[in-house]
């Protein structure tokens, strides 16, 4: 084993950086064969594509150069850098844009062995090579080159590099079976809402009516009893100002359990509308008087997420001119932009009143209709699929209009097997969640521990 010394990054080869070519100029990327790296494909060890890539008249014209296959890439500007130092070898001839550096090494250094040694002394370059007062996180380049890692020479080299990569290796295969994990929770909380709206999940009220010999009141009958408490919240209003809400499309539905009935979302809703977004000037982050509710806030299991990126308003402003985007506790709230649509929260007891964005759609389901059963509906993928056959598209952007989410068709059992499901889905996500929340503790274990290799391996 030789001797490690300590070697300045600048002293391992020849560095480079990286350029964009004109998006005006459509030479440079139509048809385009020479992989464009930019921070975006650095989430990898090694690079083997691009999201992007650049046209031959890109290099000719010399817009942009390439960078050797075997070369060490490491990202020098993005806001992944307040927590993160994203290196990559390339496993092809690349570009790269100018948030990237490129390191080709000499003879004797081995390219994967440089970049084990950066991952393993990231936490140090983020923080002695980081620029200050920067809009966006940046490395300075200067100060990164004069880093110094442990070098040896190149048979100890690649000899660390087989035994990194063999450890490496086992942990992939638990990534990976952790992964499976996550995908499978995610099918399953899939498989529970599908359950939940064709009367699988628990047994129906028709089903126990008969079992203990009883009459009970039937989706059909629940429906008549909320249309005409949604008329009676009319009385002593000008009779042209109620309409009727629309019936429900019957064409390509399914037969529902015996008890069930097909209906609409506004049928059951005092009153469908979605939000305002007032000028930036009157939204605070933070603190304020009453929640501004964003799309961000709304969660894909009914939860509404209160604590990421809080926003306020004005209670004038809230009283004002965003007195038609009002929701209160009990309200069902979905994102209307997308992708991806099906974001449902319902707004909990605690939040008395808030407001939601031009994003959002509000459901306020008519007594006694159970807003959690109508959430749950909303989060189906049979129902999403539904909205999204009808939304609107345009450049990769789907939006739904209210007069989609008037029509939206709801499944309707009896109240008290809606509170049944309620209660099922709530336990099944519950162990869900569990499940999960292990899951990601074990990721990060394995992330911890792949670390910890490097920095053993590379400490003095």
């Amino acid at each position: 084993m030789s001797s490690p010394s300590m070697v300045r990054l600048r002293d391992l080869g020849e560095w480079s950086g990286g350029n964009t070519p004109s998006k005006a100029n459509s030479d440079y990327w139509t048809n385009g064969t020479v992989p464009w790296v930019s921070p975006k494909d650095m989430k990898v060890d090694e690079i083997v594509s691009s999201e992007d890539r650049v046209s031959d008249f890109a290099l000719t014209d010399g817009r942009v150069s390439l960078v050797p296959e075997g070369s060490v890439l490491l990202v020098t500007r993005s806001g992944i850098l307040v927590h993160t130092l994203p290196v990559a070898v390339t496993k092809l001839p690349v570009t790269i844009n100018q948030d990237l550096k490129a390191l080709t090494p000499k003879a004797g250094v081995n390219a994967k062995y440089v970049a084990h040694a950066v991952r393993g002394a990231s936490r140090q370059i983020l923080k002695k090579c980081s620029k200050n007062g920067t809009t966006v996180a940046s490395i300075d380049t200067s100060a990164l080159l004069d880093f110094e890692i442990r070098m040896v020479d190149l048979d100890e080299q690649q000899r660390i590099v087989a035994e990194i990569e063999k450890q490496f290796s086992r942990l992939d295969g638990v990534i990976t079976d952790l992964k499976r994990v996550k995908t499978n929770l995610k099918r399953y909380k899939a498989a529970v809402f599908k359950a939940a709206v064709e009367g699988r999940l628990v047994l129906t009220e028709a089903e126990l009516a008969l079992r203990e010999g009883r009459s009970y009141e039937t989706g059909a009958q629940l429906l008549q009893r909320i249309l005409e408490a949604r008329r009676s919240r009319w009385k002593g209003k000008a009779t042209s100002t109620y309409s009727e809400p629309v019936t429900v499309d019957r064409t390509d539905l399914p037969q529902l359990p015996d008890g069930w009935v097909w209906t609409t979302a506004e049928q059951i809703s005092e009153f469908i509308t979605k939000g305002t977004t007032p000028a930036a000037a009157k939204l605070s982050d933070g603190i304020g008087e009453v929640q501004f509710l964003k799309v961000y806030n709304l969660t894909f299991d009914g939860v509404l997420n209160q604590n990421h990126k809080p926003a306020f308003v004005s209670r004038a402003t809230h009283e004002g001119e965003l007195a038609r985007s009002m929701v209160r506790a009990g309200d069902v709230l979905i994102n209307i932009v997308g992708p991806p649509l099906g974001q449902v929260s319902v707004v909990p007891v605690d939040i008395l009143e808030a407001n939601i964005n031009q994003a959002i759609a509000r459901f306020r389901p008519v007594s006694p209709m159970t807003p959690k059963y109508l959430a749950i509906v909303l989060m189906t993928d049979k129902i999403m699929r539904w909205a999204i056959r009808r939304a609107k598209t345009t450049a990769g952007q789907a939006n739904l209009t209210l007069e989609h989410c008037r029509q939206l068709p709801i499944p309707l059992p009896p109240l008290e097997e809606q509170a049944r499901i309620v209660a099922e889905v709530e336990r099944c996500f519950s162990v869900a969640d569990r499940l999960e929340k292990q899951m990601l503790a074990d990721l990060a274990r394995a992330e911890n521990i792949r670390r910890a290799v490097l920095r053993r391996v590379f400490s003095e």
